[in-house]
């Protein structure tokens, strides 16, 4: 995936870059290059909700876990991801207990199974708002401390206090307020 995003910014790149003389004739016209999308690909990572596949999914599973189409991802790894949750927070310790969405041990991961970014088309995007929850992504979401507060927070965000925050509350450098909006290297 990551050799078709190179590949696609490369013939952007020479399209939109075109080479340049001080001639006012043009003596070689410009070649255009079609891409080429024959081959096989494989998915190599998923990563729409950071950390998820990272904690949840053992290491002999990850590639197989990063090769499951999305829709089919819940029914294999939820399971998984439930014993995962259970066994790392002290929030799902007893039968019954729910996170802050009112989603117990095995609602909860069947959500996080489907590794996927939601959006919503039509409403606020955001990870996590207090009021909205997973209609996507803003720059500026915290998204590993929300991820956090849901696995360990438990009803009210108040469980296990030291474990639901990575404490990192703002990114080191300031985001553009224009596109591509990213922040500048360093």
């Amino acid at each position: 995936m990551k050799n078709l995003k190179i590949l696609s910014l490369l013939l952007f790149s020479a399209l939109i870059f075109p080479s340049c003389s001080n001639d006012d004739e043009m003596t070689n016209p410009p070649v255009v290059v079609e891409p080429d999308f024959s081959g096989t690909y494989n998915l190599a990572d998923q990563m729409g909700r950071p950390a998820i596949n990272t904690v949840f999914i053992p290491s002999n599973q990850k590639d197989e876990y990063n090769q499951t189409i999305p829709s089919d991802q819940g029914a294999a790894y939820a399971g998984t991801i439930e014993a995962g949750l259970k066994a790392l927070s002290p929030a799902y310790a007893n039968d019954g207990d729910q996170n802050a969405l009112g989603l117990d041990a095995a609602a909860f991961a069947g959500v996080l199974a489907t590794d996927v970014l939601t959006v919503t088309l039509d409403g606020t995007t955001t990870f996590y708002d207090g009021t909205n929850v997973l209609t996507g992504r803003n720059l500026t979401d915290d998204v590993i401390t929300v991820e956090l507060l849901l696995i360990f927070g438990g009803e009210d965000f108040s469980e296990n206090p030291n474990l639901s925050d990575d404490h990192v509350d703002a990114n080191d450098k300031a985001f553009n307020s224009s596109f591509p909006y990213l922040a500048s290297p360093w």
